[in-house]
């Protein structure tokens, strides 16, 4: 793909107007720009930057599949958040992590590679392989074939690679970048933190980075009975994170002085991702299911709220008899009400001068729509130029919106962490027998998401905005002693394990990765039965939606999303590969075609 590394490229010379402390820091001359000038530490930081947009993009999308939120709906409109939502999904629901993966990161790879050699800064070519085997993954998960071994070299209609040689070429790669990571640099290279806005140039968190990136792959396997290697993946687990201390995490910032834009989307560089794509909009929703999951009211729950649910779950301000309470929006029923057919849910509109809430509708069945709080923080301080508590506020002060954990302008980025290690290391050990480390990992999941969690909620000052308050550890041992966790072997469950690994991978690409390997609601796997209750195709599955979704019935793999279409991007510049790639590449049902590893042998 000739013509994106040219892209690549003008990209980095436009990158090289910004700098920054902690993750854009590029000191070269924006007008000479090129392959020769750029340097290892400017180029790794753009690359960062740019899978991350890939990476948490493609979260958000899955999660408007997989049930964490929805949107507003509004009559006659294709947009694609609108169309994944009812699961007719349009080809503008696939680009854009595409295009930040190929056009903003992969297109530097080659180059950071020969720079990094020249200098013999190893890490650097470590950092690269990896970025490179994580950005390839999220392509096959995402379109199951993709161009890979002639993706990034000079033709300019590369073939397309089947899923499984590019997951094993990821895994090769991902062996080659920790032998590189732990080689030593000359004192001449480049330290790798100049250029690490992930993990601050520390090498032993890039190597536990890869070896958690591979426990993940190797048990996404869990479908190939003759791939899947619970040892191997124990071994991985082994060399990842072992604390919240060696999790990935990234930092974001909400500074006035960000005020320089990304190239492609125009958003601020050091916010999240997540509230460049969720929290700045108005327009998303929590869904009844995933408000059901934190409060244990789903079928089968216990009813305990979990102390998560005002973190995650967005409030707002009413007055109740005299007085501001938060109130905690309701979820969006996708699965049994027709709300969005009706045109719903509208949002209600505070006016700040009557100090009131009010649904601009005349329809009695959207009246009484406030009840739904959007995922709204406050504008990041680029778009403000003020300093505020990432609060989506009134002009009198009134909460119209707390935002939540994840989508705030400062939310951190769960790259890899320690949680989702324990629950990978639950699963497997509950696979091989072992209930008791299975129930010991388990637990452990779900402590330590509350407490990586109160790392960034113990740095917020805010005194009326519970969901930026930290979580009491009497809180956390009490839900940990409660009906809602497994107390013995004998309580555990596969459906226990991944309903609170959902929990602590909100947002995650990861989390459609694992209803895809469970089959989503089917209880056909194994003899796990159901893993997670209650979920179903949306309720507004229409005609339209059925010629692409084309099973009949929950056990037919083919009833489920399975994976996105090639985008437009491919079916225009490079139509016969994409064709040659599978049966029915270029056809309306390939939405629900499995990816490899989704297939069972």
């Amino acid at each position: 793909m000739k013509r994106i590394k040219y892209i690549g490229v003008f990209l980095l010379g436009l990158l090289v107007l910004s700098s920054c402390n902690d993750y854009l820091d590029i000191n070269v001359d924006p007008n000479t720009a090129s392959n020769s000038v750029a340097s290892v530490d400017s180029r790794l930081a753009g690359m960062q930057h740019y899978f991350e947009y890939a990476y948490e993009t493609a979260g958000l999308r899955s999660s408007l599949i997989a049930g964490t939120l929805t949107r507003t709906y509004i009559s006659g409109n294709s947009n694609s958040h609108n169309q994944l939502c009812a699961w007719d999904p349009i080809l503008g629901s696939t680009t854009t992590p595409y295009q930040m993966w190929f056009v903003g990161c992969a297109a530097n790879v080659s180059d950071i590679v020969a720079k990094a050699q020249q200098e013999e800064a190893w890490n650097y070519i470590g950092a690269a392989k990896l970025i490179n085997a994580m950005g390839f993954m999220v392509m096959v998960d995402w379109y199951g074939e993709i161009p890979y071994t002639e993706a990034l070299g000079d033709s300019k209609s590369p073939k397309y690679d089947s899923g499984e040689t590019v997951f094993n070429g990821c895994l090769a790669e991902l062996d080659e970048a920790i032998k590189y990571l732990e080689m030593t640099q000359p004192a001449t290279a480049t330290k790798l933190a100049a250029g690490d806005g992930w993990n601050g140039g520390d090498v032993q968190k890039w190597i536990k980075l890869a070896y958690g990136m591979k426990a993940r792959w190797l048990n996404n396997l869990s479908k190939k009975s003759k791939l899947y290697d619970p040892d191997a993946i124990l071994a991985a687990l082994d060399k990842a994170a072992q604390s919240n201390a060696e999790s990935s995490v990234i930092t974001h910032y909400n500074l006035t002085t960000d005020t320089e834009v990304d190239v492609l989307i125009s958003d601020p560089l050091k916010t999240s991702i997540l509230y460049d794509a969720i929290g700045m909009n108005t327009y998303f929703l929590p869904t009844k299911w995933y408000l059901d999951l934190l409060t244990n009211t789903f079928t089968g729950g216990s009813g305990v709220e979990d102390p998560r649910t005002d973190k995650l779950i967005p409030s707002a301000q009413f007055n109740i008899n005299g007085q501001l309470k938060l109130v905690r929006s309701k979820g969006v029923d996708m699965i049994n009400s027709n709300i969005r057919l009706n045109n719903g849910p509208i949002l209600g509109v505070y006016n700040s001068t009557l100090h009131k809430w009010t649904v601009n509708t005349t329809s009695p069945d959207r009246m009484g729509d406030s009840v739904y709080v959007n995922l709204r923080s406050q504008g990041a301080m680029y778009y403000t130029l003020v300093n505020d508590d990432d609060t989506y506020r009134g002009t009198d002060g009134r909460i119209q919106s707390t935002g939540t954990y994840y989508t705030r302008p400062d939310a951190p980025g769960h790259l890899m962490t320690y949680p989702e290690l324990c629950f990978i290391k639950a699963e497997v050990l509950f696979r091989k027998g072992d209930k008791n480390g299975a129930l010991e990992a388990y637990k452990a999941g779900i402590r330590t998401h509350m407490e990586l969690m109160n790392v960034k909620l113990s740095q917020y000052s805010s005194t009326d905005n519970t969901s930026k308050s930290l979580i009491p550890t009497v809180q956390i041992d009490n839900f940990l002693n409660s009906a809602a966790v497994a107390q013995s072997i004998n309580e555990l469950t596969m459906a226990k394990i991944m309903q609170q690994k959902y929990i602590a991978c909100s947002y995650s690409l990861q989390n459609w990765n694992d209803m895809r390997r469970f089959n989503y609601s089917a209880g056909n796997i194994g003899d796990f039965g159901v893993v997670y209750p209650d979920f179903d195709r949306p309720k507004e599955f229409s005609q339209s939606a059925g010629t692409k979704m084309i099973g009949t019935n929950k056990n037919d793999v083919r009833y489920w999303f399975r994976r996105m279409a090639q985008c437009s991007i491919e079916r225009s510049f490079n139509a016969d590969n994409l064709k040659a790639s599978n049966p029915e590449a270029t056809l309306d049902t390939i939405w629900s075609y499995p990816v490899w590893w989704d297939v069972e042998e």
